[in-house]
């Protein structure tokens, strides 16, 4: 009864006004009051702060400063050689698979489609139909910065609008087409191994979605599915190599990964399993395992 409560109170909550509510909050720098916040965080989630750069909860002015807080250069060691690609986020694994064509498994009893996913266009999502995909849910405890699985070029940016659905376990196994439903921003990228698209999504007091190219994506909340194109060779072409920060989150959230059919072969990793940023996620398929 009490999960059947917390699932549908979702549905009547005017979230985008309450995210957007914490999100001031989260921003203000209060002295003495936003390092009494960070602390009460810290001992309530069990945040491991011997990994910061920064270990030191007055350091941080803000609570989105201590929220995206960078890690010590030698936290997150990146695995493997060019043919490997590396987990993004420190979170958990929800699902990973086949794409079925246009559709992506989410919990039992619930798919949703790869095209909506992506901003609903065709020509954007074709490429990845029989693909693989990987969803990774980030814990609020968790580092919330998002990094290249793969050397990538960025060919485009799609803003789609949405809900904001919280996307913990429990609200992703009862709300159908959850990733498809919520606000997020995602990012093409040529790679190695082909397309790969990096599906951010934004979940319930969600403050910001960041890429480190275009700053703040959202907020603003906007009506309408925006989408920029970047070219390869230009002045302001965008190239990310692997390990390196292409993102963040403001509070917590869920991404999704998707590349094209035969690109990559996973690790052995279950739903549940815990991830952490540089281990190894998959690998070139086209490319022998090393002996």
């Amino acid at each position: 009864m009490l999960d059947w409560f917390k699932v549908n109170l979702q549905y009547v909550l005017p979230k985008h006004l309450l995210s957007r509510m914490v999100g001031k909050l989260a921003a203000a720098q209060a002295g003495w009051l936003t390092t009494a916040l960070i602390n009460l965080f810290i001992k309530h989630y069990n945040v491991n702060m011997s990994e910061a750069l920064y270990s030191d909860p007055k350091h941080y002015k803000s609570f989105n400063e201590f929220f995206t807080r960078p890690l010590k250069e030698d936290a997150r060691p990146i695995e493997g050689d060019p043919d490997t690609l590396v987990q993004a986020v420190d979170g958990a694994v929800s699902q990973l698979g086949p794409i079925r064509h246009d559709s992506i498994f989410q919990a039992k009893g619930h798919d949703y489609s790869l095209t909506t996913l992506l901003g609903g266009n065709p020509a954007l999502a074709n490429t990845f139909k029989d693909g693989q995909f990987a969803t990774v849910y980030l814990a609020p405890r968790d580092y919330h910065r998002i990094h290249m699985p793969i050397d990538g070029t960025l060919t485009d940016m799609v803003y789609v609008p949405g809900e904001l659905f919280s996307v913990n376990p429990l609200t992703a196994q009862n709300i159908p087409g959850l990733f498809a439903r919520n606000e997020r921003v995602v990012a093409f990228f040529d790679t190695p191994v082909g397309k790969m698209a990096m599906v951010l999504v934004g979940a319930t007091i969600v403050a910001s979605i960041e890429t480190v190219w275009a700053g703040t994506v959202s907020p603003p909340a906007g009506k309408n599915v925006q989408h920029w194109t970047y070219q390869k060779d230009a002045e302001s072409s965008v190239s990310i190599k692997r390990g390196e920060e292409m993102g963040r989150f403001k509070l917590g959230s869920t991404i999704v990964v998707c590349f094209e059919k035969d690109a990559v072969n996973f690790t052995d990793m279950a739903p549940g399993q815990v991830t952490r940023l540089g281990e190894e996620f998959a690998r070139n398929a086209q490319v022998s395992d090393p002996v």
